[in-house]
Parts: C-alpha cells; structure tokens; sequence
C-alpha cells in the first residue's frame, strides 16, 4: 500500500469519527447541554461554598479572639488605677458578663467549626462564673461531646469540679475515673488522680493515700507528683 493510499484511509477513518461524533451528540445533545451545566453549577456551588466557609471561619475566630482578649484580662486589683479606655475588671463575674455574650454568639452561629466548641466551653465558663450554673453546666456537657478529645476532656474537668462543690460527689467521681482511663495532652492521668484523690480524702482517706501514691510514684517530676509528695509527708492538708 502506497503512502498516498495510508494517508486517504486515515484521512476516511478521522472524518467517520468525526462524523460518528458530531451524530452522537445529536442524538443525545439534550444530555450532554444538561451534563455540561450541572457540571458548571456543581464548580460554581463548590467555589461560593469555599468562599463562604472561609469568611465565615475568619469571623468566627476573630470574635472568639475578642472574647478570648477580655476572658484573659487581669482583674484590677484594689486601689490600681485605671487608664481611660483600658478594660480592666473589678471580679470575675464582671469580666465574665463582657465575655460570655461573645462566646455564647460564636458557639451558635459556629458550633460546627473547632473554634465554635471552643467557645461553647468557655461559655459554659463564664456561665458559672456569673452564677447562671444551670446554663453553665449544660454547655459543659455539650462540650464534653465533642469531637475533640482535648476539649472534651477539658469539659469533663470542670463539670467534676462543679459537682464536687454542690455535693454530687457520685458524678465527679465518674469522671474522674473516666478522664483517668482516657487521658489526654490536656488532662493527664495524674492531673485527674489528684482531684480525685482529693475528693476522697474525708470520704475514703485509704483510697486517696494510695492514688496520691501512684501519683508520686509515676509523676515523680510533675507538680501533680510533688503536691502529691507534699500530702503524704503532711502538708498543709495531712491525710488522717
């Protein structure tokens, strides 16, 4: 077969192709357009979807860092002067009223975002720290449900806290026993032994002379281990 002839044949099959294409899409256009455009929409949803996710997290951390700005302000103490314009707090519970509107506004708008559970537990913070306990514990135990297990954690510790100081002793107990079988960066065993230990030491003296033990023994470098030490050689509060 000559050359002439192998280009004329190739030439034939490129326009059948051609040809069988162009017949396709006449026959199925109708498809193809609705294909083509669903395809354009999803790229378009896509593209507003990550626009809008973005600037929604940016406000959502810059409230929480507002809100985190007056949480950390130091408290005036007595006779300090104030500067104008400077947002100092006379108690807690006046800096906790300044903070907690914002934390409560990010956990509701943004509770799907990290940043958002955040704020729900220092929501539930500043809820306790303004008196309003019922509030207070119940965004404590939302934030004791989150994903994270730092948070979480964090969460499980300050409710145990609160039930040991309204005498539901049973329920810090659990979770004390619970942050000490899953620790974690932000509570460690040693840090929940020692609440826990503490809580026992009118109610069960033993068990906590022998958690304070294993504190020392396995946390000897930690402060949780020295204050651990301190009570078992008698420290400000001997074990009886």
């Amino acid at each position: 077969m000559d050359t002439q002839t192998r280009r004329a044949l190739k030439q034939d099959r490129f326009v059948e192709a051609t040809a069988s294409g162009l017949g396709w899409l006449q026959v199925h256009r109708t498809n193809a357009v609705k294909v083509a455009v669903a395809i354009v929409i999803a790229a378009a949803l896509t593209i507003a979807g990550v626009i809008v996710y973005k600037s929604r997290s940016a406000t959502a951390r810059s409230l929480f860092g507002q809100a985190m700005d007056i949480y950390n302000t130091p408290l005036r103490q007595p006779g300090q002067p104030v500067a104008p314009g400077e947002p100092l707090y006379a108690t807690a519970a006046e800096r906790a009223k300044a903070a907690n509107p914002l934390f409560v506004d990010v956990a509701n708008r943004f509770g799907w975002f990290d940043v958002g559970a955040n704020a729900r537990y220092f929501a539930g913070l500043t809820y306790l720290d303004l008196g309003q306990t019922a509030q207070g514990e119940a965004a404590l135990q939302k934030a004791a449900e989150s994903h994270d297990r730092g948070l979480a954690a964090l969460a499980k510790m300050a409710l145990a806290g609160r039930y040991r100081q309204t005498g539901r002793s049973g329920q810090a107990v659990d979770l004390y026993q619970q942050l000490i079988k899953n620790p974690t960066t932000t509570v460690p065993a040693s840090a929940a032994k020692l609440q826990l230990a503490e809580l026992y030491e009118t109610s069960n003296p033993a068990e906590a002379k022998k958690l304070y033990a294993e504190i020392k023994d396995q946390d000897k470098t930690t402060a949780a281990g020295q204050i651990a030490t301190q009570k078992l050689n008698g420290g400000s509060e001997p074990l009886q």
